[in-house]
């Protein structure tokens, strides 16, 4: 299981191409909401083309699942063809159980509890543009990861990145070079 995780893209292609092309080979991308739309909180990120990047995600050939974020608006989903799911998405991919939420309106504790009520093994999460793998239980089990921004980053370093899930280990990926910025074992 290869699951490609991007969040916070604000309407960049150049963000989109550069976390498909680190991502390589995954089996499905989950995306944590901010898809076309900068905010007016944000500068206009680089490589920004809202209808770009909207036609880019409809030839994208994978599987592909959208949960929708604050700045994701109705009309976004005129353009784009996969559903924008609000405010979770569900999955389970070979028995790991995934919620995708965007994460503006949940605390890290009620994602928790959220994850403990529902039986989940990851939470996906965007919004912060600031990457991070939090394990609420320790050992016990579950997962929640943020992705951070490939496009309007907030993290000390300014580097946009995205996440690999493979195997049983969560990467965190610059989008410039590839490396990792954090692995997690899960």
């Amino acid at each position: 299981m290869r699951l490609g995780i991007i969040s916070d893209t604000h309407g960049s292609l150049e963000a989109w191409n550069r976390c498909l092309q680190v991502l390589g080979d995954i089996d499905l991308l989950l995306h944590a909401g901010d898809v076309l739309y900068h905010g007016p909180r944000n500068p206009l990120p680089g490589g920004y083309g809202a209808k770009d990047l909207a036609e880019a995600i409809n030839r994208y050939s994978g599987r592909l699942v959208i949960a929708r974020g604050n700045c994701d608006a109705d009309i976004d989903q005129l353009v784009i063809d996969v559903p924008i799911q609000a405010p979770y998405a569900l999955v389970v991919v070979d028995g790991v159980s995934i919620m995708v939420t965007h994460g503006h309106m949940t605390s890290q504790d009620e994602l928790a509890e959220l994850m403990n009520r529902f039986k989940l093994d990851i939470i996906v999460t965007g919004h912060t543009h600031v990457p991070g793998i939090v394990k609420p239980f320790g050992d016990k089990g579950g997962v929640i990861v943020n992705p951070g921004s490939p496009s309007l980053p907030k993290a000390a370093e300014g580097r946009g990145t995205c996440a690999l899930i493979e195997d049983r280990a969560i990467r965190i990926i610059y989008i410039d070079d590839g490396s990792d910025a954090m692995v997690s074992l899960w």
